[in-house]
């Protein structure tokens, strides 16, 4: 970091160790906690995660970190930890609950929807038309 015009002005750069970096990543901790550790801002981490050595470290010990978590469900699933066991198969091995839900009128038959229609807008010859057109589409009018 460069600061103003004398030599050795401005702010002086922060070491941050690597080894332990890798080791707070494998323990999954955010950038927040990461730079409270060392002691420096957000910023800092953000932009030091560009270079190479860097990021490596950070991608390593997450690497780890995740391989950590993964031996330690296995050890539960082998202990017989059924929770554990349905929960890998649906992660790892793609299985899922299946739950089908049927809807069935009375019977088994299909849902009957009523629809009660508004027959006050009707004249009395509409009304009669209907009425007609009623009586032969019961199913008891012999047609």
């Amino acid at each position: 970091m460069h600061g103003g015009q004398r030599p050795g002005a401005g702010r002086k750069a922060v070491q941050i160790d690597l080894e332990q970096l890798e080791k707070l990543c494998a323990l999954q901790c955010t950038d927040v906690e990461i730079a409270a550790w060392f002691q420096v801002s957000l910023r800092t981490i953000e932009k030091r995660r560009r270079l190479p050595k860097f990021a490596d470290a950070m991608q390593r010990g997450r690497a780890k970190g995740r391989i950590s978590v993964r031996r330690h469900q296995m050890k539960l699933l082998e202990a017989g930890n059924a929770t554990m066991a349905v929960w890998l198969g649906k992660q790892l091995l793609g299985q899922r609950d299946v739950i089908t839900a049927e809807h069935v009128g009375s019977g088994g038959g299909p849902i009957q929807v009523a629809v009660k229609p508004d027959l006050r807008r009707l004249n009395d010859d509409e009304l009669r038309q209907l009425r007609e057109l009623a009586v032969k589409t019961r199913p008891d009018s012999g047609n």
